[in-house]
């Protein structure tokens, strides 16, 4: 081996034990800090370990492999209490929010979810005062924010976020016109759709209970 091929060799394994370790990082930035924004996260996480190579900066699906290895590690015992007890909140409010064709959507579907997750849900309407007036009606304090969401390069609009908790779990409702159940929105981890859930998809992840986590993998594969 020529001395130049050995110089390229180390220097690939040292980027990939970076890559590693920055994605290690910003997966338990995200869990302990609550960060829920990947770049973000993959920076800070960069600079704390002094790596300024761009390179060394992981792709969102490394890190969000690394968030369920560090979910797995260090938060076993209370991590799948804590995701029921999401889920179980996402199908009380996907039913009582059924006029509005609700879709569970972020980490509580897929699974990451932690005790900083909302439960994100998208609902439908071509009038997003309906959905506040809905609320309203039912006495939920609301706070009420703008989100951009991608469908492509070109294409990012804006559509209205209604913000709440209930029983202490805070809920993220996106409030999408009616035609946008024909197409999901790009997802932030692997620019592929993002993944949704009708109320029967979400009581069924709450209604098997597979040990080996085979069902919700095969879910997760169905949902895509």
């Amino acid at each position: 081996m020529s001395r130049g091929e050995h110089h390229r060799i180390h220097a690939h394994d040292r980027l990939q034990r970076n890559r590693l370790r920055v994605a290690q990082e910003a997966a338990r930035l995200m869990s302990e800090h609550g960060i829920r924004n990947f770049h973000h996260a993959k920076l800070k996480a960069a600079e704390r370990l002094g790596i300024v190579d761009s390179q060394a900066l992981p792709r969102n699906l490394e890190i969000e492999q690394a968030l369920r290895e560090h979910q797995r590690l260090f938060l076993g015992d209370s991590h799948p209490q804590l995701l029921r007890q999401r889920r179980e909140a996402a199908v009380e409010a996907m039913t009582f929010l059924a006029p509005f064709e609700p879709r569970l959507v972020g980490a509580v579907l897929d699974g990451t979810a932690d005790m900083h997750s909302a439960v994100c849900l998208h609902v439908y309407s071509d009038d997003a005062e309906d959905v506040v007036r809905f609320l309203r009606e039912h006495g939920v304090p609301l706070e009420m924010q703008v989100r951009r969401l991608r469908y492509s390069r070109n294409e990012q609009p804006e559509y209205p976020v209604l913000l709440f908790a209930a029983d202490t779990v805070p809920f993220d409702l996106t409030v999408l016109p009616r035609n946008a159940l024909r197409q999901a929105p790009l997802d932030r981890t692997d620019d592929r759709p993002m993944r949704r859930a009708a109320l029967p998809q979400v009581e069924m992840l709450l209604a098997e209970n597979d040990a080996d986590g085979g069902f919700e993998q095969r879910l997760r594969a169905a949902l895509r």
